[in-house]
């Protein structure tokens, strides 16, 4: 359904200044987990948008995130001495964002005409080759990554929030930006055209729509919201390290899209929240239990991907429109059932 540009502004800020007061309300390291629910909310969304409105499965989002870290850090870099302090990690941030388009647009040209498995094939195929390629250019710093300098909260703000508090500011800003765009574009003739081109090649083809164009355009958009991702990621832990954008973290981005509910981007910030807030959770179950060292470190990781199996089947089955899905439906199935109040008429 298509909405007034304004309105998706107004809902943006509004959910802006609704989110950075609520921070005042946690504690640091709950401050920490937001922030990271944010960053991964920019890459989960853009794959939502990828997935649901083109068709184009890809399970490489890990490594444009990556991209976007490097982005950042060279951003940095790059502005040292040139631009203000407090300007540096904006001019990283659009660095960051650059750097993860082209990539997405050179695996954009090449998947154009690709489908199904084998676009997979291809963007796996480019997170499996991260860390040889790290390895290969000393420029990227190895096993190690890179390292940014410490970023304080600003001078002005010191004496009202905590560091965790002004990452969380920064984080949530970033994605209301990149969910406004994200909203601005669905809801517009791009979004249009994207589901066109989903729907039936042929036919938007024969409508003058150009496929392989909007295909392309999608993937730059979905690897320019994953670059932002990354790029507040390495703003966060003051660095970027090849071994955290690994294979399982794009399988995490997929289970958070199609847990959330592929192509909504409300969904996609259900999915964030699980794939960021449920290892932490299992982590505080398992850590109560009175368990041996060994079954304890076994259970570390593992127990979350199995739980996030699980849960992956189970809302497949039960909900394949995903946890918005069922939430929706829940909804309009309580009003439905809900007693109708008998009107009385006037003579």
């Amino acid at each position: 359904m298509n909405q007034n540009p304004r309105r998706i502004v107004l809902l943006t800020v509004g959910g802006l200044v609704v989110a950075l007061a609520g921070t005042f309300l946690l504690d640091p390291y709950r401050n920490y987990l937001l922030a990271l629910v944010a960053a991964h909310l920019c890459a989960i969304a853009g794959l939502s948008l990828l997935i649901g409105r083109t068709g184009q499965l890809s399970l490489g989002h890990a490594a444009l995130m990556a991209a976007g870290g490097y982005g950042y850090v060279a951003g940095v870099k790059l502005g040292d001495g040139a631009v203000p302090d407090g300007l540096q990690p904006v001019l990283g941030l659009i660095v960051a964002v650059v750097t993860a388009s082209v990539v997405g647009l050179l695996l954009g040209l090449a998947g154009a005409r690709l489908h199904g498995p084998y676009l997979a094939g291809l963007t796996l195929a480019v997170v499996l080759a991260l860390p040889a390629l790290t390895s290969q250019i000393p420029a990227l710093g190895g096993d190690q990554g890179l390292m940014v300098p410490f970023r304080s909260v600003p001078q002005a703000l010191s004496s009202l929030i905590a560091l965790e508090q002004w990452q969380a500011w920064i984080a949530l800003t970033v994605v209301a930006v990149v969910l406004g765009v994200l909203a601005t574009v669905d809801a517009g003739a791009s979004g249009i055209r994207m589901r066109a081109v989903r729907d039936d090649e042929v036919a938007a083809a024969l409508a003058g729509i150009r496929p392989g164009r909007i295909k392309v355009q999608a993937f730059v958009l979905s690897a320019a919201a994953a670059g932002a991702g990354g790029g507040v990621l390495c703003f966060v832990d003051s660095g970027v390290r090849p071994g955290g954008y690994g294979v399982t973290l794009s399988l995490l981005l997929v289970v958070g899209v199609v847990v959330g509910g592929t192509g909504r981007l409300a969904g996609a910030a259900i999915g964030a929240a699980l794939v960021v807030l449920l290892p932490w959770l299992i982590g505080l179950g398992t850590s109560g239990l009175d368990l041996p060292a060994e079954a304890a470190q076994r259970l570390d990781g593992n127990l979350a991907v199995l739980v996030f199996g699980l849960l992956l089947i189970g809302l497949t089955v039960a909900a394949p429109t995903g946890a918005l899905g069922l939430l929706t439906r829940a909804g309009a199935s309580r009003k439905r059932s809900a007693p109708s109040i008998p009107t009385t008429s006037k003579d």
